[in-house]
């Protein structure tokens, strides 16, 4: 299953999400292609697969790319092979931007949304100021960017409110689990279950 996490910069989705993949089996993080520089504390094809305007332009050209778009002057997208690789027998964690979300809706059936949203714009502001990773003037584009992204809202499946870190991990967790309790996602576990059955009212 793919569970697409989208909401504001600095609404905490990265961190959500390496929580959760900590505490819970079977989830992998789908690593996404962008043209930002690398901050000190990312590390190549881990955190990101860091390119160069032309290498992402050629994967758009060549049609390796489920979905792109660019914010905040940087391209950044995910791959086809991405999630193919790190789908195959895993659930999926893929944190992108609201743009990028409205894409895959458009192109992946099975996929659950999920809104992550800050407790106020206050608190919004204050987390990208302390993160540090931003100037002034890129604090406020990102901010006016939010009071448009938190509208969509409504598009996505669920939304947990990121007020209490460790709150907001149980919840994505449930979340997960709860779809693995799904009728279709539990077929194949059954059908051996119910053939149990039938071999003991034969025998």
């Amino acid at each position: 299953m793919l569970f697409i996490l989208s909401g504001p910069s600095g609404c905490g989705k990265s961190t959500l999400a390496r929580k959760t993949l900590a505490q819970l089996k079977g989830v992998e993080f789908s690593v996404s292609h962008t043209t930002r520089l690398r901050r000190k504390n990312e590390e190549d094809n881990k955190d990101y697969h860091f390119v160069t305007n032309n290498e992402f332009e050629a994967l758009i050209k060549a049609g390796k790319m489920v979905e792109w778009a660019e914010v905040h002057g940087c391209f950044y997208g995910t791959s086809f092979k991405e999630l193919e690789k790190k789908g195959a027998g895993f659930d999926l964690f893929l944190d992108i931007d609201v743009q990028g979300a409205k894409q895959i809706k458009g192109r992946v059936k099975k996929a659950v949304f999920i809104f992550i949203l800050p407790p106020s714009f206050s608190e919004l502001k204050r987390r990208l100021i302390v993160r540090g990773e931003n100037n002034p003037e890129e604090i406020k584009d990102r901010l006016e960017i939010a009071k448009k992204e938190i509208r969509q809202y409504p598009q996505f499946d669920y939304v947990i409110i990121n007020e209490n870190l460790e709150a907001a991990v149980e919840e994505l967790k449930s979340i997960v689990t709860s779809k693995r309790c799904m009728l279709g996602m539990r077929q194949k576990k059954i059908q051996p279950i119910i053939q149990s059955f039938s071999e003991e009212e034969a025998g």
